[in-house]
This record gives C-alpha cells, sequence and structure tokens, in this order.
C-alpha cells in the first residue's frame, strides 16, 4: 500500500484512552485476584513443592521462555539472582544450538510459554529431562505439552487479555510476573534471606552501600584530619579549622588520644561571652569528652550519632581511644550513605 492509500489512524481521543486504560487495570487485578484464590485452594500444593524444588536445589535456577513470556522469564531469573538464589536465563533457540550445555543436572529449570506448546521450548525440555535436571512449567493450559513434561505445573491462566483485541499478552504476563515474584520471596524468607544479604547483592545500590560503607571508608585520616594539642592557643587552632575545611578540630593529649573538640558553633557561641580570646588555651574552651566512633563501624551508624546529637562531624578513634580520623556529615552524602 502506498503512503498515499494508507488508512489514516482515527483522531485521539482522550475519553476512549482513560476509559482503556480503567480497563486494563481491570482486567489485570481480576487476573491476579484469580491466581491469588487458585493459590489458596487447588493450586497451594503445586506451589509449595515448587518452592521446596527451588529450594533443594543445588545448581542454579534456569528460566526460560520466547517472545514475551522471554521478557518476564528474564525478569523473574534476575529477582532469583538478586535475592539470593543462584539463577540465569537461557534463551530456547540459543539453547538449541549450544546454550544447552549451560545446563547441569542440578539445575531446575522453569520453563514459561502461556500456550504450553512454545516449539524452541518443547524441543530443548525433553533432552533437559533426560539430563536429570527438574522442570517447573508455567503455562495457561494444564493439559499442554510443557505441562505434561514438567515435574510441577504452575497455571498462569488468565481469563482473558486486557488487549481490546484479545491478543497481545497483558494479563497474562502480568500474572506470569506474579507468580514468579511469588516463587521468589518464598524461596527468599524460607532460605532467611535479610537486609544485609541484599545489600551484598547490590553493592552498588543505596541499600547496599548503607549496609556495607564503614566509616573507614569514608573518613578522612592523616594530615587532612585537624587536629592540635591541648595547650594550642584558640588563634593557631583557629587556623587549623580553616586549613583543613572540617569547621572544628580535634584536641589531642601527648599519647594522640582524643580528649576534645572544637567547632564553628563553639567558636560563635565564645564570640557571644568573651572579647579578647585570641591567646585562650584551646582546652579552656574545647568540649570534652568527644563522640568518637571507630574506623569498623558502619558508615550508618555515624549518621545515626550525628542526628542524635544534633552533629555535622565525628571523631574516629581505635579501641585504644587513639585518633586515627574525622567524618564529616559531606563525606557521608558524597559516598552516598545518606
Amino acid at each position: 500500500m502506498s503512503a498515499n492509500t494508507q488508512k489514516k489512524p482515527p483522531a485521539f481521543d482522550a475519553k476512549r484512552a482513560l476509559n482503556l486504560a480503567a480497563e486494563t487495570l481491570e482486567i489485570e487485578t481480576a487476573a491476579l485476584d484469580s491466581l491469588k484464590k487458585r493459590l489458596a485452594g487447588e493450586d497451594a500444593d503445586h506451589f509449595e513443592k515448587a518452592t521446596a524444588m527451588l529450594l533443594d536445589c543445588t545448581g542454579r535456577i534456569v528460566v526460560s521462555g520466547i517472545g514475551k513470556s522471554g521478557h518476564v522469564a528474564r525478569k523473574i531469573a534476575a529477582t532469583f539472582a538478586s535475592t539470593g538464589s543462584p539463577a540465569m536465563f537461557v534463551h530456547p533457540a540459543e539453547a538449541l544450538h549450544g546454550d544447552l550445555g549451560m545446563i547441569t543436572q542440578d539445575d531446575v529449570f522453569i520453563a514459561i510459554s502461556y500456550s504450553g506448546e512454545a516449539a524452541e521450548l518443547m524441543s530443548i525440555c525433553p533432552l533437559i529431562k533426560r539430563m536429570g535436571a527438574r522442570m517447573i512449567a508455567m503455562t495457561g493450559k494444564e493439559y499442554s505439552g510443557l505441562a505434561q513434561l514438567s515435574d510441577i505445573h504452575l497455571s498462569i491462566q488468565v481469563e482473558k487479555e486486557a488487549c481490546p483485541l484479545n491478543l497481545a499478552p497483558t494479563a497474562s504476563t502480568t500474572t506470569t510476573m506474579a507468580l514468579g515474584d511469588a516463587l521468589a520471596v518464598a524461596v527468599l524468607d524460607a532460605r532467611g534471606f535479610r537486609e544485609d544479604d541484599f545489600a551484598r547483592s547490590h553493592p552498588g545500590g543505596a541499600l547496599g552501600r548503607r549496609l556495607l560503607t564503614l566509616v573507614s571508608d569514608v573518613m578522612r585520616s592523616g594530615d587532612a584530619v585537624p587536629a592540635v594539642t591541648s595547650d594550642t592557643p584558640l588563634r593557631e587552632a583557629l587556623f587549623e579549622i580553616t586549613k583543613k575545611g572540617m569547621a572544628m578540630t580535634a584536641v589531642v593529649d601527648e599519647n594522640h588520644q582524643a580528649i576534645g573538640v572544637f567547632t564553628d558553633g563553639d567558636l560563635r557561641r565564645l564570640l557571644e561571652t568573651v572579647q579578647d580570646f585570641a591567646n585562650i588555651p584551646i582546652s579552656d574552651v574545647m568540649s570534652r569528652n568527644p563522640r568518637t566512633i571507630g574506623p569498623g563501624q558502619l558508615a550508618a551508624e555515624a549518621i545515626s550519632i550525628m542526628e542524635q546529637h544534633r552533629i555535622n562531624q565525628l571523631l574516629v578513634a581505635d579501641t585504644e581511644g587513639k585518633l586515627i580520623g574525622a567524618v564529616h556529615i559531606h563525606d557521608l552524602t558524597q559516598a552516598k550513605v545518606i
């Protein structure tokens, strides 16, 4: 058909678009409600057995599907992997041309196909079964080929798709993804998977930084730490504060133990009461018994101490109380711990 004779699309109808959006959500919500009822009823035993099989897996959870089911399979594999279960996606067509070697007898294979008859999956599943790997099928057809080949069948049947033509996978893919999430959540809970485990799988994420970053990772050390002795005149201490840019200085004794701290806030309060303070020794105006934290503690603990006491800096001391560093609230912000 030439460009001049192509059928023009109808004019955009905003009200119709909103109505279709609402209908789509209603259809997909109904599909999820139906899945929930099945899991509480006739499919409960299948779900329990599938969860137990995944928990017992000594290899990897291998998830496969083609087309839209393939996209969902990738997400399900990623969810398992990020929640403590070694998992990967294998494309069924690639498996036919060499990637089948990635699957071992210790793996659990999850095959996803709404029809349960996807040719590529039907070609590799008998081979996977022959290897000795166990198999879970997620299909919308209880008596499909994949369902019959599997050790456990999980139904993803929906009454209809949200697509007005009832053709494009919509409600069925939503249901499939939700069922995959349900399996992953059941498995992670049974494994005792917790926040710190999640952080180790996501070291680059906000949670990972909060749970894995230590004070030693973000603290300033060496010459970058403002520090003076107790007999230092206040005037010289102010030079140290300005030079090091932490809006404070630590005060140490002859053994380099932290015995005090003097901050910009202390200076402002001092200016309100004392006129000639240049030669006052820092020991006369410092705050004694400064709050400290150990280098091996979590940076998140430093944040908690700062928030609790409304301070912006924290000294870092070793187990003997010797000053080895300092951390400013800006250091924690730059490290994206906050």
